[in-house]
């Protein structure tokens, strides 16, 4: 059943990853700027009429948007991703320079979050009404409503300028070659700006599935046969309130790729987010459908595993849709 739903949900996930490349190019043709003012930049004030019209046409800038769709389309299927005119490299190069950085960014920021969402909303949970659940409710709620750069600004200006514990920016010292050592602790102050700024809504609804489920009958059943209550929130409650809040993580993963595009810029750190804002730019077809489609991907994919372990962790769950 389970293997059925993946396919199933594989099969949905190719024309939606087709929309959304034509959208993207639509949106793109529909763009005020001009891909040709990007491409030359300052030296466009001493190019001809000309070369103006010959490099145009060079870089199929003057084929109706429907023409350099399908020119790029057919070229994706046969493995050729484009070059990107942005950047002057090929796509698939920005991609392999720069992806794995994105999603070690990505996935340590989540790591946090639902580290820090499972610790802070069971024990305020178990602790309810007292002053730490009333400290991790408002505290949640306060930052529900904080973007991850303002998280970002502010992190910087305590714990980089004010304390110096952290470096700033970048993915090491200046002068110095990448490390581990280095690449961890230029990772930890934006890795834990990404988690801190996606467990709001996790510590919350990680509070509410174990209220809900601390008031079950099989907890109840475990306290009256006299187990000790760390025993009853950690192996009788806690289960029960996983499911919904992995269903929740599968939801939440088009925030933490919006969430990680802004941390990345804010910290200057060498993922796809500045390759995107400079393609969105500069109106760079190729490389923009690619990052868009990676994007659209991760969300597809978190919301399968999402189900996945949903299905596999309670057998009531149905999969067919």
């Amino acid at each position: 059943m389970i293997a059925r739903l993946v396919l199933r949900r594989l099969a949905f996930a190719v024309p939606v990853l087709g929309i959304v490349a034509f959208g993207v190019f639509l949106l793109a043709a529909a763009s005020p700027f001009d891909p040709i003012n990007q491409y030359y930049g300052v030296r466009l004030f001493d190019a001809s009429s000309e070369d103006v019209a010959r490099v145009r046409a060079e870089l199929g800038l003057d084929q109706p948007v429907l023409m350099q769709f399908w020119h790029w389309f057919t070229g994706l299927l046969g493995g050729d991703l484009g070059t990107s005119r942005s950047l002057r490299q090929p796509v698939a190069q920005v991609l392999a320079e720069r992806l794995p950085w994105t999603a070690l960014l990505a996935t340590t920021g989540l790591a946090i979050a639902v580290l820090l969402a499972l610790v802070l909303g069971t024990v305020a949970a178990w602790r309810q009404g007292g002053i730490f659940d009333r400290l991790v409710t408002a505290i949640g709620h306060a930052l529900e409503g904080v973007p991850p750069f303002v998280l970002a600004l502010l992190s910087i200006a305590v714990f980089s300028l004010g304390l110096g514990w952290l470096p700033v920016a970048g993915l090491t010292d200046a002068g110095r070659a990448a490390s581990v050592g280095q690449v961890l602790e230029h990772l930890a102050l934006p890795a834990l700006v990404l988690g801190v700024s996606q467990m709001p809504w996790l510590v919350l609804h990680v509070r509410q599935s174990m209220l809900s489920s601390l008031a079950e009958d099989h907890v109840t059943g475990a306290r009256a046969r006299g187990l000790a209550e760390r025993v009853v929130v950690l192996r009788h409650a806690l289960p029960t309130a996983l499911l919904p809040f992995v269903t929740l993580i599968g939801a939440r993963i088009p925030e933490l790729v919006t969430g990680a595009v802004l941390v990345e810029e804010v910290f200057s750190w060498p993922g796809l987010a500045g390759a995107l804002v400079t393609a969105a730019t500069a109106v760079d077809y190729p490389l923009l459908a690619m990052i868009t489609l990676i994007a659209t991907a991760a969300v597809l994919l978190g919301s399968l595993l999402a189900d996945v372990a949903a299905a596999a962790l309670d057998p009531r769950v149905a999969t067919d849709g």
